[in-house]
């Protein structure tokens, strides 16, 4: 399956790799790219248990394409956020495991999208940006909530009214990316990470992309409860007896 605008791979395994292709915009997010997202996240080819998210031509994403910017009055301009909410929120919490291979741009929108894949890997040449504050604007797309709870709001506040980059390394320590790894190598890594998890118990994996994140909006107390009735349903499932067995008999799980 395959966008003009999102190449889209599948291999045997289970992995998909979806590859964001507008060389000649450093990847930038037009509403026919989100899209295309959209559709693959609404509904994913049967098979699928994990997903390897990238760019092209040496860039992740540099954010909003400004040169396709709407005029839009205060009642649209709120329609179109939320409907980037929507979909960076399919991506989250669609239940499948998103890993992002990043490098170059990874921009304003481009960054809003990496913080909802799960699992982010950054090659030398990745900044780290919001510069927002610069085009007289401020993000739309979910960063104030998922980059604010990576970065805590007063480094956040700092990032956008300077305008600063950040680059692999200081996005590593800071939370942004998970690893960094040399020029050329984050493909390979996503892909080996992602069949590493697509070879988890599925509802395991489920339960991860559904409750951890739901469970820091929680209280204490409502978070440990939410723990018990997630131990409850992985602990209880025909994986976990399989998981059990597996390490006894010292052999890999074979999960359904």
């Amino acid at each position: 399956m395959t966008d003009e605008i999102l190449k889209v791979a599948l291999s045997d395994d289970g992995i998909a790799t979806l590859t964001m292709n507008r060389p000649d915009k450093r990847n930038a997010m037009s509403d026919e790219l989100l899209a295309a997202l959209d559709r693959f996240f609404v509904a994913p080819p049967k098979g699928v248990k994990a997903v390897v998210l990238t760019g092209t031509a040496g860039h992740y994403c540099s954010g909003l394409d400004l040169s396709e910017h709407v005029s839009r009055d205060a009642e649209g301009t709120m329609r179109h956020s939320r409907g980037w909410h929507a979909i960076m929120d399919r991506i989250q919490f669609g239940g499948l495991p998103v890993v992002s291979a990043m490098f170059g741009a990874v921009i304003g929108g481009g960054l809003e999208l990496a913080t909802a894949t799960h699992v982010r890997i950054a090659e030398p040449s990745t900044i780290f940006q919001l510069p927002e504050g610069r085009r007289g604007i401020f993000v739309g797309g979910g960063a104030s909530v998922r980059v604010g709870r990576i970065l805590g709001a007063d480094r956040m506040i700092e990032m956008m009214l300077t305008g600063r980059k950040y680059d692999a390394a200081e996005g590593r320590a800071l939370g942004l990316a998970h690893y960094t790894v040399g020029e050329g190598e984050a493909l390979a890594m996503a892909e080996d990470l992602a069949r590493k998890i697509a070879a988890n118990a599925p509802l395991s994996n489920y339960i991860m992309i559904q409750a951890i994140a739901r469970v820091e909006d929680m209280s204490k107390a409502d978070g440990l409860f939410t723990e018990s009735l997630c131990a409850a349903l992985t602990q209880t499932s025909p994986d976990a007896l399989e998981g059990l067995q597996a390490f006894l008999q010292k052999r890999d799980p074979n999960f359904r």
